[in-house]
């Protein structure tokens, strides 16, 4: 009898002959679990025997899935599994089924009672305010504000987009999504301070009253364009003339590293060991 394994993961087919079709997987996130669910039960009404085997969330895209083990995956986000699809695919072992349906809403959240204390809410720049920023201080970040993650496993660009907007922040990185809802909770009831990754489908934003934080639209151009960028060349355009003229002969280079790996000397002082030595040909790069 034929099986098949469906995870609750990602849009993708794995590359399988068709007597060998195997299991769907259950990841510990409602939404997942009920489109596998869904997925699966619709399957074996046209007569197949599903699996639903539990998986990790990136480790089914990386191999389960390219190696046979999973059949179809059901649900995978962009943020937290971007670079894995991309890598999936890539094998050419994987196809990209399509669009699930649902919107997914994927920002920095917070309690609708914060807005008393930060009241430019729900605009981004409103955090930039330092007493806004302390309104969602604890001990461990005061006077920053604290920003809790979600996982590190679940990649997301937080740290990035604190840096780029100039956010007085720290972001904080919860251990398990259960321990992330926990504290949620925990700051719920009593009141609390509390910034946090919230993301839609989920049972979240339907239980506790809250906003997302409307920070500014993505547009592919912000990584193609580089009128966007930090713009090195005009900018600080010594540095680029300096950058750009850099080099280092190779017998240098294994000599110097030679010093650090065999002589015990730092990188640090070999690098101004270089530097004071060769004034006169970086002089000349930056003219």
């Amino acid at each position: 009898m034929s099986r098949l394994r469906v995870t609750s993961t990602l849009f993708g087919l794995a590359a399988l002959a068709a007597t060998a079709l195997t299991p769907m997987t259950a990841q510990a996130v409602e939404s997942n679990d009920i489109n596998a669910k869904i997925l699966g039960g619709i399957l074996e009404k046209l007569g197949y025997t599903v699996e639903y085997p539990t998986g990790d969330y990136l480790s089914s895209l990386t191999t389960g899935l390219t190696n046979g083990d999973i059949t179809v995956g059901v649900e995978y986000w962009d943020t937290t599994a971007g670079e894995a699809m991309k890598a999936s695919d890539a094998t050419g072992q994987t196809e990209k089924l399509g669009t699930l349906g649902p919107k997914a809403k994927e920002e920095w959240w917070y309690p609708i009672y914060m807005k008393e204390k930060c009241p430019g809410l729900p605009n981004w720049e409103a955090l930039k305010d330092p007493k806004c920023a302390e309104a969602f201080s604890t001990p461990e970040t005061a006077p920053k504000g604290r920003y809790l993650g979600g996982p590190v496993t679940w990649e997301g660009f937080d740290d990035e987009r604190v840096e780029a907007l100039s956010l007085p922040f720290t972001v904080i990185h919860a251990g398990t999504d259960a321990a992330m809802f926990a504290e949620l909770d925990s700051a719920y009831q009593r009141k609390g301070p509390i910034m946090l990754w919230i993301y839609s489908p989920h049972w979240a934003p339907a239980k506790y009253e809250g906003e997302w934080v409307q920070f500014p639209e993505y547009t592919p151009e912000c990584y193609t364009d580089p009128k966007w960028g930090i713009n090195l060349k005009d900018k600080w355009p010594v540095a680029y003339k300096v950058a750009k003229a850099y080099q280092i002969e190779t017998e240098e280079l294994n000599k110097l590293s030679g010093e650090v790996d065999l002589g015990g000397k730092s990188i640090d002082e070999v690098a101004a060991s270089w530097v004071a030595a060769n004034e006169a040909k970086w002089k000349a790069w930056a003219q």
